[in-house]
């Protein structure tokens, strides 16, 4: 397979191991966050380090990914540098794919839209860090209701929607059903089944019992033509007949069809073109973002919430989490909201304050734009408002004092395990994967507040862990420091590590 290969991509291949934890610091609530909003995030900071950040406690928990990143058009942005260097575009964008594939379900998907200046890149990149057979389809987004006279050579009417999987074989939810996709059914001989459209009776596939005559109702005898075969039996194509599921024309003597009744049919299997009549176009997405902010300059490139509706559509379900980390004007997250998804939101700018923010408070007081009516959205939920704290070890590996138990927690689960640690750490126990247990010692979890107190594996703490969460199997202990001798140790089948030496980022 190809590769692709610039300067310094050696350089940006080393970028993900390389960049620190850092703590997410809360900075508000808005509205409810209680049972299924508990989720929501609207984090401002630099999206590289957000990434990380996420990664101990939402590795393999989103399921649809949508990002919209600078397009790297040379043009200058008011909220963006988008006059990136095409190498350093593409040192921008790999290592925030890599972290991105790591945050995605193994049944998840993700989707990044670009326009043709870096998208035939994107495409090479993405098969390497995703596997060619994880590629799924290049979605064409009609952009443009009209053309650009000022154009020196074409005016741009699309975009490009990349979509990959994170496993090979994902499949797509199927859309429903529209009023002109519905249209073309017709009943004209009144059938009590409804609405039906005529089906091809030949197939091209040859078919043992594909060959025979068949006379209709006005004696007319039909065959296939030469290289084309029944799609059924004779005796299934008489069994049709008898049913009434078999079109003969309006006087008995056309060709026969087998009819395909609306009733029976199922949901729209999605289409790679997406017209601006569906899913809205970059004047739709302008007006949307003009009537939020009335008094504000248009914001530069903005999605049409339908857009964003239609992609979480085909790839999630409700209670799903979504994730876009170049969030711009909001629109991800305020169509994940109404649409019932569980969202997080990444933005770098000060718009995450005084664009995101605002839109999603509108958002739960139940504003009517964009796709509020079509899902019936009138408002509720919540969200928290989160910017970037501290890095969570020092340049020499040193824990940082704002560090909590559950915190460090999750990232020792998640390093020894590789899985998110989204569930509630509120003991030495963290978990037992692959019939290991792992532990931590560390604030006191075990209630002797001491400066070093429980944080220790003496013979008193170890006794206390084997009567409070016992495990027969083999034990892994993370702790300031361990005073069994290397015999008890082995006795136990307990392996010790030390904090913070062999706390280890992932």
């Amino acid at each position: 397979m190809p590769f692709l290969d610039w300067v310094n991509k050696n350089q940006a291949k080393e970028v993900t191991r390389e960049v620190p934890y850092h703590l997410l610091k809360q900075e508000s609530i808005h509205g409810d966050v209680g049972g299924g909003y508990a989720d929501n995030l609207l984090i401002q900071g630099d999206n590289l380090l957000a990434l990380k950040a996420l990664i101990p406690f939402y590795a393999g928990r989103v399921k649809c990914i949508f990002i919209d990143p600078p397009y790297n058009t040379q043009s200058a942005f008011e909220h963006y540098d988008d006059k990136l260097e095409h190498s350093q575009w593409l040192s921008m964008i790999y290592p925030r794919l890599v972290l991105l594939r790591e945050l995605l379900t193994t049944d998840g998907s993700i989707w990044v839209s670009l326009d043709d200046n870096e998208s035939h890149y994107i495409k090479v990149m993405m098969d390497e860090i995703f596997g060619r057979q994880c590629f799924v389809a290049n979605l064409i987004w009609e952009k443009a209701d009209s053309p650009r006279n000022s154009a020196r050579q074409f005016s741009s009417d699309h975009d490009h929607i990349f979509v990959y999987s994170k496993t090979p074989g994902w499949q797509p939810c199927r859309l429903p059903r529209t009023e002109e996709a519905n249209s073309i059914y017709t009943n004209p001989d009144s059938d009590e089944r409804g609405p039906w459209i005529p089906g091809d009776p030949y197939a091209n596939k040859p078919y043992s019992k594909g060959l025979f005559s068949i006379t209709g109702p006005s004696g007319r005898v039909f065959s296939p033509p030469p290289g084309r075969y029944w799609r059924v039996s004779e005796e299934k194509l008489r069994e049709l007949d008898a049913d009434g599921r078999v079109w003969w024309g309006p006087k008995g003597d056309a060709r026969p069809s087998i009819k395909r009744y609306l009733a029976e049919v199922s949901d729209l299997v999605p289409r790679t073109l997406w017209r601006k009549e569906d899913v809205g176009s970059n004047r739709t997405s302008k007006n949307e973002m003009r009537a939020l902010f009335p008094e504000e300059a248009s914001f530069g490139t903005p999605k049409p919430e339908a857009l964003v509706k239609r992609a979480l559509q085909v790839a999630s379900e409700p209670g799903d989490m979504v994730l876009d980390s170049f969030l711009g004007s909001g629109t991800t997250a305020a169509v994940a909201h109404k649409m019932g998804r569980r969202y997080i939101g990444i933005e770098m700018g000060e718009h995450a304050r005084t664009h995101c923010l605002p839109r999603l408070q509108k958002v739960i007081d139940g504003e009517q734009g964009g796709i509020s009516a079509s899902v019936e959205w009138k408002g509720g939920g919540g969200f928290r408002y989160c910017t970037l704290g501290e890095p969570a070890f020092d340049d020499h590996g040193r824990i940082s004092t704002d560090v909590k138990f559950a915190t460090l927690a999750a990232y020792v689960w998640h390093f020894e395990t590789g899985a998110p640690g989204h569930q509630v750490f509120d003991k030495p126990l963290l978990g037992i994967h692959n019939g290991t247990a792992y532990y931590l010692l560390y604030n006191g979890i075990l209630g002797d507040r001491r400066p070093a107190g429980g944080n220790v594996l003496t013979h008193a703490v170890l006794q206390a862990i084997n009567e409070i969460f016992p495990h027969s199997g083999p034990k892994v202990v993370y702790g300031e420091m361990s005073r069994l001798g290397a015999a008890r140790l082995s006795a136990e089948d307990i392996t010790f590590k030390q904090i913070p030496y062999d706390v280890k980022m992932r």
